[in-house]
């Protein structure tokens, strides 16, 4: 179910697309505009890995560093049926964790000294099988696609704003005067309606991601309380770094690290705690996920 959310999500930012490059006069502008943004996010997507980890200061773990969660890390993939990821330990205090990398073959997993201080072996268990998850379903692949579709509406909308600065007013006949208003009425409405699409295929990886890392530990109560734990934490010892970055980066975090309620949680990469414990408590009524 979620993996067809995701596709008609990223279905609808295409057709988005082919609509606003249609009302820019064809489809050669929206062409540009989506090489433009796949190759910004192509070195993204390539380098996500080196680049996140250092943002971060992420240090590699070794089995003589950390052996029970390498050691973790390990039992889960052979588990998922994964290649053995990096594992990076980031010296932020806020409880959170993450995955990165282009495909499973080269993916990292990174979580931070404050996660390791609050949750149990149960629940970090909980917690990066969640992460594994994110490798499996290759959502670092999607989440670079939605972006390409995402950044490519908005250098067109950018397009439109110039076009009206420079050429858009001088038109005085009823067909320009209705090309303006449907330049003025993409401007507005496809960069947030993009964006809004772009954070709801976040959304719906991260539910993918946790009911696929509750299928690999067998566990959902376990990742259900761990996101307890981690929400609470996270809003106590917000993400030492900068809002830009923070903002950049969000979507990867198991909890999202940016807090905030109202018009925020529109915009929010990650669906609503509550929503995903719930999800993950129905889970664990259905005996056909649990540990036998």
């Amino acid at each position: 179910m979620n993996m067809l959310r995701t596709t008609v999500l990223l279905a609808l930012l295409t057709a988005l697309l082919v609509w606003v490059g249609s009302i820019l006069g064809g489809h050669q502008g929206a062409v540009i505009a989506f090489v433009i943004a796949a190759a910004m996010n192509f070195f993204s997507y390539w380098f996500s890995d080196k680049i996140v980890i250092k943002m971060y200061q992420g240090q590699e773990i070794t089995p003589q560093d950390d052996p029970e969660l390498y050691g973790m890390v390990q039992d889960l993939t052979q588990r998922a049926g994964l290649p053995m990821p990096k594992v990076y330990m980031l010296p932020q205090e806020t409880p959170n964790a993450f995955a990165t990398g282009r495909n499973p073959q080269h993916a990292a997993v990174a979580v931070t000294a404050g996660i390791r201080r609050i949750l149990d072996k149960r629940e970090l268990a909980g917690v990066l099988g969640h992460e594994l998850a994110h490798v499996a379903n290759r959502d670092i692949l999607v989440s670079s696609i939605a972006a390409t579709l995402a950044g490519a509406i908005s250098y067109l909308a950018q397009m439109a704003q110039w076009a009206a600065i420079f050429g858009g007013g001088h038109r005085d006949d009823r067909e320009g005067g209705s090309n303006m208003i449907s330049l003025l009425v993409m401007m507005i409405v496809a960069p947030l309606a993009a964006m809004l699409i772009q954070m709801a295929v976040s959304r719906s990886r991260e539910y993918g991601a946790d009911v696929g890392g509750a299928k690999t530990t067998g566990d959902p109560l376990a990742l259900a309380s761990a996101l307890r734990k981690l929400h609470l934490g996270s809003q106590h010892i917000p993400l030492e770094t900068s809002q830009a970055t923070a903002s950049a980066t969000a979507h990867m975090f198991i909890v999202n690290p940016l807090t905030g309620g109202g018009l925020a949680a529109l915009f929010s990469t990650h669906p609503p705690m509550e929503d995903r414990i719930a999800r993950l408590e129905a889970m664990a009524r259905d005996h056909s996920y649990m540990r036998r």
